[in-house]
């Protein structure tokens, strides 16, 4: 495998971007961030709506915050967890910045597609004896 075809591994803000979007990839994780943008709650009342056990939804709660998107603290024997912005921003940005781009490229091609269409001779018509 040649150097340039090899993958690049992802390092800086490309690792954290890369790790925002994995944790996103669980329907579990995206509806707790959903119940967090109403603000802090406990571990308990963010697993309430989910059928998974307690230790399955504080696996959930460390993804979330490794690539912290989350924080989490403890008031005696309650947890709690925090929506942190930023991670999301960045992932919103990148979507943004990315969708402007694909859609200056669609835009190119029904461009050219409308310049190669008025240059092409219609078809014979169908001769049926």
């Amino acid at each position: 495998m040649s150097r340039a075809s090899q993958p690049v591994a992802p390092t800086g803000e490309t690792a954290a971007l890369s790790d925002t979007f994995a944790a996103l990839s669980d329907p579990i994780r995206r509806a707790i961030i959903v119940q967090l943008t109403g603000g802090p709650r406990s571990a308990t009342q963010l697993g309430a709506p989910f059928a998974v056990s307690a230790p399955a939804i504080s696996k959930h709660l460390a993804v979330l915050e490794r690539c912290g998107l989350i924080v989490r603290w403890k008031t005696g024997r309650v947890h709690y967890c925090r929506l942190v912005a930023e991670p999301l921003a960045l992932a919103g940005a990148w979507i943004v910045q990315h969708q402007a781009f694909w859609e200056r490229q669609f835009d190119a091609l029904a461009d050219y597609l409308d310049r190669e269409q008025s240059t092409c001779k219609p078809p014979p018509p169908n001769r049926q004896e």
